[in-house]
């Protein structure tokens, strides 16, 4: 069924449904098993190397480089739909569409050559930026490359990998001998790299999110870049795609909440009908969960346009226009996380409302909802957001981007 057959509206562009129809059948191979891989904790690489062989870590790039030439709005609506399937995929996935934007945006010709051949062939790239302990700052990687016995070697310590452990590549934050930043791509399985499941949070289990640790890992003068040359709209990006992934966990509760109330059979003695599926209380709680999913993804999608905006704005040589855009698109993106985790974040415990305590048990899967969302929703913090909309509503300052998580050097 399309998307406006199943009463999500329809989705980004006129070709959207074409795009989308070749994936829909991996997606739902996907959902079958989520639930059982989340209780197992049986990471998804069989999910992940099905859209990897379907050419979808390369939706972005264009037709004639052999990607499907996704806009920024449609390629977001997919990353709802897959998220509804599984949103530990799309989580495993986000370093590697991050890593895709900021090639297509490259102005290093041999560069971008080289890595869109490489993601059209299926090649994936994680990520290595985040640093925790006591050697982490705001301003500095501890992580380092430098020249050993004529080489240049990568040494240092990471966390928060996210899909490093499922891709070909890994994408590192790392200063160089004079302390400047840079982003260094290693082969995932290059000697001295060892990544680390040690990712212990309550939700978004599957996503190998741990430690990744550098040890004398030779890197090509190549594969650097400079970290200020990447893509400025960076920082929104990585968000959107939070937010698609938090409306797409929207729609997974809409469509479990649905189900399990059509198969229920239990009720009350003071219930407004015989069965769950009559009672017109519960179907209140099941369409306001629903409707929860819909505002979350259309509000995903609205915004999406405003990061469409900020990538054709890097091709016209405008340095203003370009760093406006990239503003406004930090600010949708930040005006749209607030709402979308509350509407969420909400659906998630609603769904238990609609249904009786047996809706708790742990075979059933339900918790990991909340737990996938809440986990999420504490990404890039939006206490934050709130104060920075409404200094820019109030006074015109431009919201922070490029920021990185880490110790301030007060």
């Amino acid at each position: 069924m399309t998307q406006i057959e199943n009463a999500w509206g329809a989705g980004p562009g006129e070709r959207y449904e074409a795009l989308a129809a070749p994936f829909r059948p991996i997606f739902a191979e996907i959902a079958a098993q989520a639930t059982a891989r989340d209780l197992g904790r049986d990471l998804p690489y069989e999910a992940i190397r099905r859209l990897k062989e379907a050419g979808f870590g390369a939706v972005r790039l264009p037709v004639e480089a052999g990607g499907k030439g996704a806009s920024l709005p449609q390629f977001f609506n997919l990353l709802i739909e897959l998220s509804a399937a599984d949103s530990n995929v799309t989580q495993a996935l986000r370093a590697h569409f991050g890593f895709t934007e900021d090639i297509l945006n490259t102005k290093d010709a041999a560069r971008r050559a080289l890595w869109v051949a490489r993601i059209a062939r299926g090649e994936t790239a994680g990520s290595a930026w985040s640093e925790i302990g006591a050697g982490a700052a705001l301003d500095r990687f501890s992580t380092t490359v430098a020249e050993k016995d004529g080489r240049l070697v990568l040494n240092g310590e990471k966390y928060y990998t996210t899909g490093s452990l499922f891709a070909d590549w890994i994408d590192v934050g790392a200063s160089d001998v004079a302390g400047e930043g840079i982003a260094v791509a290693v082969r995932r399985e290059a000697a001295g790299v060892a990544v680390i499941d040690d990712w212990d949070g309550f939700g978004q289990t599957l996503t190998a999110s741990g430690t990744t640790i550098f040890r004398d890992v030779v890197v090509e003068p190549g594969d650097i870049v400079i970290d200020d040359e990447r893509f400025k709209y960076s920082a929104a990006f990585y968000q959107f795609v939070h937010l698609a992934t938090l409306a797409g966990i929207g729609r997974a509760i809409a469509a479990d909440v649905a189900k399990a109330v059509a198969e229920r059979r239990r009720t009350y003695t003071h219930a407004a009908a015989a069965r769950p599926s009559e009672d017109p209380q519960v179907l209140q709680v099941v369409g306001r969960i629903r409707a929860a999913a819909y505002a979350a993804g259309a509000i995903t999608l609205q915004a999406a346009n405003g990061l469409q905006r900020a990538f054709e704005a890097h091709f016209v040589d405008d340095a203003e226009a370009e760093e406006k855009a990239n503003a406004i698109a930090e600010l949708e993106a930040a005006q749209a996380q607030t709402v979308v985790s509350d509407l969420i974040l909400e659906a998630a415990t609603l769904l238990f409302d609609a249904l009786g305590a047996s809706a708790t048990k742990k075979s059933a899967g339900l918790d990991r909802h909340w737990r996938n969302a809440r986990t999420l929703a504490s990404h890039n913090p939006r206490i934050y957001k709130h104060r920075i909309i409404g200094d820019f509503a109030v006074n015109g300052t431009p919201p922070p981007y490029q920021w990185r998580i880490g110790a301030s050097a007060g």
